[in-house]
């Protein structure tokens, strides 16, 4: 049998947005992957579902599965002739134990990679507007581990970090808290020296507790601080107040569930994220192709009969660039065909393909699609692809304005269910999560997949007067973007949220 391999990838700390690219292609060809617990959800969502996960959580003063055999699992998987991506929280090798993890595999000849991730040590102190170096205050940082051994000593020398008059980094500290400020404090520190503990850093329930070196134990004792968090000391704690973006972002840690398909999820959670929002991805339909599609080859045939193919979503021209693919052809079976777009999110699954819309609608949905074709230039007949349950308002335009068409239903739209209870919990009338509706579909989806809800436990975001109607058939306080895109739909919630 093949030897595998094994990737260590560094996960970064906390915000998926700071894995690596190279991190998260790897993760992308993984069959096996063996994570730890503080491994972002966003990016355990990333796993290939063919891959087998192992869960190996470790926490303070616990650990899920034992170090020597978390090694061993590493070994046997890649004997196995897997690819195996061990993934963990910040870098693999600041405190990581992955030089651990690799010894093993080094004594069996396995081979291995270690990709690199962006350390809290650094990143976290930046979400909080803490520069852990700058000229004005000193010359270095140190980044020290506050990990205490079950009824062992902190085995930090003091004396010499306080004589390098650096900013100090201490991480998996926040149980040994009160002894490592004390210890600096008999070194010669000043109880004056600015300091800080950051609990859940860079991601949207971050808590930056600011105090002295003297005062701080009891201020995170105060506030509950609980791991993760990391303690910075130095004057560089004073650029806080000035320098703390994360906390001013406008929808810091709002909760928002997108409901998107898991294949076009991507986009609004991540600019979610970038405006500080707490997102849960909850993919809760799933568009799925006809195959075979009989009609849809038909048409194709005689694809010069028409002139206008019309797509009411994204998911309209994958269908077909899939079939298309699937018969060893490509656009060019298309022919002079004009091209209409329900909207600028379609007209760019398009491009991807080469290809751009002739016509949009000032208004993004089926109804003035249709008008819109009623008024083109040139006219002619309509090939609409679209998914099994679409709306008739399209094809009701285009009756009345006595176009011709051939309504080809192409592709099916399925519900599913996964994490619902962890979005069932989240649900609460005294602080309502926003949910994120795109279509109609996804309002019918999200409420299959939460069966008996309170409809008032939730706010509802909908991208159009169509999608708004159908959660208000549900009783769902709802919010509704000006526009059918994805810019009108977060100023929508920004909006709601200010």
């Amino acid at each position: 049998m093949k030897m595998g391999e094994v990737i260590l990838v560094g996960a970064g700390p906390g915000d998926p947005g700071l894995m690596t690219v190279r991190g998260l292609e790897a993760l992308s060809s993984a069959q096996v992957v063996v994570y730890d617990r503080l491994v972002s959800p966003a990016i355990l969502s990333k796993i290939p579902e063919t891959a087998e996960k192992i869960n190996v959580g470790k926490r303070s003063s616990h650990h899920l599965v034992p170090q020597d055999q978390i090694n061993q699992i590493l070994l046997d998987k890649a004997l196995e002739g897997k690819k195996v991506v061990r993934l963990k929280g910040g870098d693999p090798f600041l405190f990581g134990r992955g030089g651990e993890e690799l010894e093993l595999l080094a004594e069996h000849h396995v081979p291995f990679q270690e990709i690199p991730g962006i350390t809290s040590a650094i990143a976290v102190p930046a979400y909080a507007g803490i520069p852990v170096t700058h000229r004005d205050f000193c010359s270095s940082v140190h980044i020290i581990t506050g990990h205490q051994r079950a009824g062992m000593p902190l085995n930090i020398p003091f004396d010499a970090l306080v004589g390098t008059k650096g900013t100090l980094v201490f991480l998996m500290g926040v149980s040994a808290l009160p002894q490592i400020c004390q210890g600096l404090l008999d070194a010669g520190m000043s109880p004056d020296m600015p300091a800080a503990v950051v609990e859940k850093g860079t991601t949207p329930s971050q808590r930056p507790i600011l105090a002295t070196l003297s005062t701080l134990p009891q201020k995170a004792a105060e506030e509950q601080v609980e791991s993760p968090a990391i303690i910075v000391v130095g004057e560089v704690c004073t650029l806080n107040q000035q320098f703390d973006w994360f906390d001013r972002l406008p929808l810091k840690n709002q909760k928002i569930i997108v409901t998107r398909p898991k294949e076009r999820a991507g986009t609004l959670a991540g600019r979610l994220r970038q405006l500080g929002a707490d997102v849960t991805e909850f993919p809760c339909i799933e568009t799925v192709p006809m195959i075979p599609c009989p009609p849809m080859e038909q048409a194709l045939a005689q694809i010069d009969s028409y002139t206008w193919l019309a797509f009411t979503s994204p998911a309209g021209v994958s269908a077909l660039m899939e079939h298309l693919d699937r018969t060893n052809r490509d656009v060019r079976a298309l022919g002079r065909i004009h091209l209409a777009a329900i909207g600028p999110g379609t007209d760019r699954e398009l491009r991807k393909h080469g290809l751009r819309a002739d016509l949009i609608p000032e208004v993004y949905d089926g109804e003035h699609l249709g008008q819109a074709l009623c008024q083109a230039s040139p006219a002619g007949k309509v090939l609409i692809l679209r998914a099994q349950w679409g709306t008739e308002a399209l094809t009701q335009a285009l009756d009345q304005g006595g176009i011709a068409y051939d309504d080809i239903r192409c592709y099916e739209t399925k519900f599913t269910c996964p994490q619902a209870e962890e979005v069932r919990a989240m649900l609460n009338r005294d602080d309502p999560p926003t949910v994120t509706f795109t279509s109609a579909s996804t309002v019918r989806g999200f409420a299959a997949a939460m069966g008996d809800f309170d409809p008032l436990s939730l706010v509802g975001a909908c991208i159009g007067e169509q999608t708004r109607a159908a959660a208000e058939l549900l009783d769902i306080p709802t919010i509704t973007a000006e526009k059918a895109t994805m810019d009108a739909l977060i100023q929508v919630i920004e909006d709601h949220t200010n």
